[in-house]
């Protein structure tokens, strides 16, 4: 029977499961999420695949290292709905969300070589040790803004014991310096305060630099999983086409 379905184009559940690597349950699993199209019955009860379910199957293990399960769940959901906006909904949007990490780790490495520049540059004692004025003259903003950020734990100056002044030592400036850039490119104080931690929890900004190059690396295998994963896709929507 079994050879007689697979010459027939007509696939068993271990058929398609033993393509992929994955369990019989695995595949009945997808099937009830909605992953794969509804299958057919046998007078017996059996479901049959096709290869439309192949090309489903195939579009979803593809999806997930690009786009992560749930979206992946999402768009074929969507697929097998018949709702073709929203596959491209589901999908720009999780581009989207790769571009912004994009954009937030060059916001982080344009900081950090900020922070660099500053630091050889630096050469008089108010960059070493300032208060709330200068190092808002400093940053072009208000001491206001300093205070703000001081609120959200994002600086930590102390205070003087005799004037209750606020004092700025290096680790400060530099952190202030991080926020500073980070702002300007949009980004929430809730946004950055993880940032700072990490740097403060490294002693500096210089043990980040395998961190970044990780983050980069990670951004990269994303983006080819997303083309790969966009292959598949169309190969799906196309056997969708045909049948």
């Amino acid at each position: 029977m079994g050879r007689n379905l697979q010459t027939s184009g007509k696939l068993r559940p271990v058929d398609l499961a033993r393509r992929h690597g994955l369990s019989t349950q695995a595949v009945r699993n997808y099937e009830q999420a909605g992953i794969l199209p509804t299958a057919a019955r046998t007078a017996s009860g059996y479901r049959v695949y096709t290869p439309l379910h192949e090309r489903a199957l195939a579009a979803f293990l593809a999806l997930v290292p690009g786009h992560g399960h749930a979206t992946a769940t999402a768009v074929m959901q969507a697929v097998n709905r018949d709702a073709v906006d929203e596959v491209f909904r589901l999908i720009d949007e999780s581009h989207a969300r790769l571009l912004h990490d994009r954009r937030t780790l060059r916001a982080v490495e344009d900081a950090l070589r900020g922070l660099t520049a500053d630091a050889a540059a630096a050469d008089s004692a108010v960059f070493r040790q300032t208060f709330i004025g200068p190092l808002a003259r400093m940053l072009g903003v208000r001491p206001a803004t300093l205070r703000k950020w001081e609120d959200a734990g994002l600086v930590r100056p102390r205070r003087d014991p005799v004037t209750g002044y606020r004092v700025y030592d290096p680790a400060d400036v530099r952190d202030a310096h991080l926020v500073h850039q980070l702002r300007r490119g949009g980004y929430l104080l809730e946004q950055i305060a993880p940032l700072i931690a990490q740097v403060r929890t490294a002693g500096g900004v210089e043990p980040l630099e395998g961190a970044l190059r990780d983050w980069r690396g990670r951004l990269s295998d994303r983006g080819r999983a997303m083309l790969r994963g966009a292959a598949a896709l169309d190969a799906c929507l196309r056997e969708r086409e045909r049948d």
